[in-house]
């Protein structure tokens, strides 16, 4: 009987997914969720389009130190970008937009 006490109370106690708060999708299907992002990427870099993602992450790096959750590639105001997700030493997250080609960061969110 005891077990099932616990459960309940447990699942009473959990929050409800729909009260849960998303990030922005920017118009991409989820982080990290694009087919061949990687590829393209690569061979971006390769032939000179590009900035390679170790640079644009030792520029937010330098900016807000902390650790990279997810990148994505996607289209940004008409632009190449990466969309990296950050969390900052103080466990904020933030979305990074950097210009693919130039690697400047575009905008940042949340946080």
């Amino acid at each position: 009987m005891k077990p099932i006490v616990i459960i309940a109370a447990l699942a009473v106690l959990m929050p409800q997914a729909s009260l849960a708060q998303g990030y922005p999708d920017y118009g991409r299907p989820s982080y990290g969720g694009g087919r061949g992002d990687q590829d393209a990427a690569r061979d971006a870099v390769r032939g000179g389009r590009q900035v390679p993602l170790s640079q644009v992450i030792a520029v937010i790096a330098a900016r807000a130190p902390g650790r990279q959750l997810n990148t994505t590639m996607g289209d940004y105001g008409g632009r190449a970008a990466y969309f990296v997700q950050w969390q900052t030493q103080d466990g904020r997250v933030i979305i990074f937009i950097v210009d693919a080609s130039s690697g400047q960061v575009l905008s940042r969110q949340g946080g």
